[in-house]
């Protein structure tokens, strides 16, 4: 069978959000519903954006780790903390929440290496956030991985900068 919808360019890759934007429209609704359940559930924006970039950085996700990158800009997160994250077991910089926040994202991240969310991650994690809060950041590490499997997959390109 001779697939004729495919690129000849070497590199393009479809557009899966594109072909089946049912699917797509799913993904971003659950988004959606994730950041509603994180603001009633008292868990800082910031903190989420660090669960996404985090994330992104493990998968390699170029399009995930600018947009987000940006977006905790916008919502005051400085720099420094934005460069050294992917080191943020050696800095005192990230607060008990963030550190558990972070350290279950790398589990979840990991998992074809790992198998497992470790105990001592997830009952670090249990201790600082509430049930609620606990499955916000576990639901953020989740769909953020989704959006880094197809950005990967498809190669997004980069917005054009603005600034």
């Amino acid at each position: 069978m001779t697939n004729t919808d495919h690129h000849d360019h070497p590199g393009e890759r479809i557009n899966q959000g594109a072909l089946l934007p049912e699917a797509y429209r799913h993904l971003l609704a659950m988004h959606q519903a994730v950041t509603r359940a994180a603001v009633e559930a008292g868990v800082e924006a910031k903190l989420i954006e660090l669960v996404k970039i985090r994330a992104s950085q493990l998968n390699g996700c170029a399009f995930c780790l600018d947009m987000h990158s940006r977006e905790a800009r916008e919502q005051g997160e400085s720099e420094r903390r934005l460069f050294v994250l992917a080191a943020w077991r050696e800095t005192t910089l990230f607060t008990e929440q963030e550190r558990a926040a972070l350290a279950l994202t790398e589990s979840m991240t990991t998992l074809a290496s790992r198998r497992d969310v470790p105990d001592e991650v997830y009952q670090q994690a249990a201790k600082v956030f509430s049930d609620a809060q606990l499955a916000v950041v576990a639901w953020a590490a989740t769909v953020i991985n989704t959006f880094n499997r197809l950005g990967v997959f498809s190669r997004l390109p980069l917005p054009v900068a603005t600034a």
